[in-house]
Formats: C-alpha cells, sequence, structure tokens
C-alpha cells in the first residue's frame, strides 16, 4: 500500500510503498476512506511528548484520525463484517483492564495511540485495527467518512471536554485556543446552550469561532484576558477550557473563572512546558474552583456524539479547512509549525 511514512524525527516523511497489514484472530483490516492530520501527528515528529512516554519509533506510519470500509475480518470478530463503514477513538484500548471494563477505555492500562509506539497508522491506503470488537464503531448511514476522521481526534477530544467540564445550557463558557480541538470545543458547548468565548491571537480564527458557535471573540494578543472575560460575563466564566496547552493559556483559563468555577485542561503541553505548569493555587483554593483533566473521549460515549452528529445538531464537517493528499502532509506539517491552520486537514487521496 501507499504510505506516508517518518523516517527520521522532524525530517520530511516520504510516500512510498510499504506492506500491507495482515488481520489476526481479533482483528480488522480498514481500507481508509479518510484521515485527519492532527496535530498530536506533529508533536509526535517532532520528538514532542516524550514526557509522557510518547515516541514514535521511525519508521512509521502516522494517523489516529480516520473513517473506513472493513476489507478483512479476523475469525474470532464478532460484531463486525465485511463492507462495514467505521471509525474508532484514537486511544486504542485492550478491551480487559480494570478501566475498559469500568467503560473508561481512554484511560486503558494498556492504551496505544495509532501511529506510536509501533503500531501503524491511517497515513496509508490500509489500516490494521486490533481488538476489534472493544474498540470499532460503526458509522450511522448519514455520517460519512470525511465526517470520522474530523471526529477522531479533535472533535471527540473538544465534545469529551464539554461532558468533563459539566457545561449546562446559559452557562459562560471560556475555550483558550481556536484550533481543531478549540473549535470543536466552541461548537459542542454552543450545541448544548451554553454562551461561549474564544480566545486566540489570529483574527481569522476567533472569525472561524463564530461561525461555528462562539459569541464573542477575545484576542490574547491584545493583553489582559481574565479582565476582558469577566467584563463579558459580568464576573468570570463558570468554565474554562485550555484547548492548547501552553502556561500563558493555563493561566489565562484559570484566572478568568468566577467563584466555584471549573477548570478542564484538554491541550497538551509542548517542548517548552513538557508537561509542567504553574497554576495560581492560592486563588484556586480561595474561589473553590474545580480543575478537572480530560483526554479523549470514551468509547461507550461515541453513541451520543454520533446521535448528535447524525442529527445535524453537531457538524465536524463543518471545521474541514480542506482535502489534500498523502504528499501534501509535509506541507501541512509546516503549516503546522507556524500555527497557519484553520481548522482540519484531511486525507482523501491515497
Amino acid at each position: 500500500m501507499r504510505a506516508a511514512v517518518v523516517r527520521e524525527i522532524g525530517r520530511p516523511l516520504s510516500v512510498e510503498d510499504v506492506g500491507d497489514p495482515s488481520p489476526g484472530p481479533e482483528d480488522v483490516v480498514l481500507r481508509v476512506e479518510a484521515s485527519g492530520i492532527c496535530r498530536s501527528d506533529w508533536h509526535g515528529w517532532q520528538g514532542d511528548q516524550q514526557w509522557l512516554g510518547v515516541t514514535v519509533e521511525v519508521p512509521a506510519v502516522l494517523g489516529h484520525e480516520f473513517g473506513g470500509e472493513i476489507v478483512e475480518v479476523g475469525d474470532s470478530v464478532e460484531g463486525f463484517s465485511v463492507g462495514q463503514k467505521v471509525t474508532a477513538p484514537f486511544h486504542h484500548s485492550c478491551g480487559r483492564c480494570r478501566y475498559c471494563l469500568a467503560g473508561r477505555p481512554n484511560i486503558c492500562e494498556n492504551v496505544v495511540v495509532y501511529g506510536f509506539s509501533g503500531s501503524g497508522g491511517s497515513y496509508g491506503e490500509y489500516l490494521l485495527v486490533k481488538q476489534a470488537d472493544a474498540n470499532l464503531i460503526m458509522l450511522p448511514d448519514n455520517v460519512s467518512a470525511k465526517a470520522a476522521a474530523a471526529l477522531g481526534c479533535r472533535f471527540m477530544t473538544g465534545y469529551h471536554a464539554v461532558v468533563r467540564g459539566g457545561i449546562e445550557p446559559g452557562d459562560w463558557v471560556a475555550i483558550q485556543g481556536a484550533g481543531g480541538v478549540g473549535l470543536s470545543a466552541i461548537q459542542t458547548a454552543a450545541a448544548v446552550g451554553a454562551r461561549v468565548i474564544a480566545v486566540d491571537i489570529s483574527e481569522d480564527k476567533l472569525a472561524m469561532a463564530k461561525d461555528v458557535g462562539a459569541s464573542h471573540g477575545v484576542n490574547s494578543r491584545d493583553g489582559n484576558v481574565a479582565g476582558e472575560i469577566r467584563e463579558i460575563t459580568g464576573g468570570g466564566s463558570d468554565v474554562g477550557i485550555d484547548a492548547l496547552g501552553i502556561q500563558e493559556t493555563i493561566t489565562n483559563s484559570i484566572t478568568s473563572l468566577r467563584k466555584g468555577g471549573r477548570h478542564v485542561q484538554v491541550g497538551l503541553t509542548g517542548s517548552e512546558e513538557k508537561g509542567l505548569a504553574q497554576i495560581p493555587i492560592d486563588f484556586v483554593t480561595a474561589a473553590e474552583l474545580e480543575i478537572v483533566g480530560s483526554y479523549g473521549n470514551p468509547q461507550p460515549k461515541y453513541p451520543g456524539l454520533l446521535g448528535l452528529v447524525s442529527q445535524g445538531r453537531l457538524d465536524p464537517e463543518a471545521l474541514i479547512e480542506r482535502e489534500v493528499g498523502l504528499e501534501d502532509v509535509n506541507e501541512v506539517f509546516e503549516n503546522m509549525s507556524n500555527f497557519a491552520t484553520k481548522g482540519f486537514n484531511i486525507i482523501t487521496r491515497f
């Protein structure tokens, strides 16, 4: 099959022929119809996130946002068959540990991200999904492979962050960063009736945030983010979501909260923070704030997410900036390095 391959960390990917995957008894093989190019892939390609134990073992085929059609099925797979349209969360689970059995496979003891740690990803024509019965998700008839790829990491991560934030109709929600995860959280929070403030350094991204549901935009280049949010909301946001993962946005999110508010950390840090960030702990204590982590979206929660997409209440395809081919991945990574992407770039030409 043709695939975009990482041969060396930080160096351009090469499009080449690699071996086709073959399923074991519990596995399936998909023909990939669409694959998202995610900033998490960019982080791995840059050599980031090793402090999380996440490394790219080269040569590697990245890609963990996908939709496709089953073309081969292992003998022990019970719930799926050839020809079905499916997707899966980016966090592949074992299906057997205590977290999987408790309905929280996103924090599985044996979690693996497609394309990392020796597992093959979706920047290729075919993809192996192991433990298919525990990981695969059937797509509704009116949800396309492109929508599934758009959902695959950033959108479902933004959706889960809204769920973890306990956001209710009428809440003020300030979302730091209007990239893929941030825009997804903005659209989801607006869909449940929240009043959403988008924060970013780019006026273009703030305009897109308003297109998908934000009622206000704050340009963080202007300085006092917390002050502006407190003025807009009359005292501070009920929930803050940091969708970027840098010290500045973490601080802005927490200090923008009203008393009793909740901060949801969904953005992972980069090479500057290396997983560590300071928080205004006295303010957290005195205002009785909550700080909540959010990672991916558990497989059992997908029916609710896909139901909202199928009903047209959420539209992940609206966040697609452009469709590209395998040979365009390097350009997209370069744009990500320069923070020049708006929305999702989806591979549809293999």
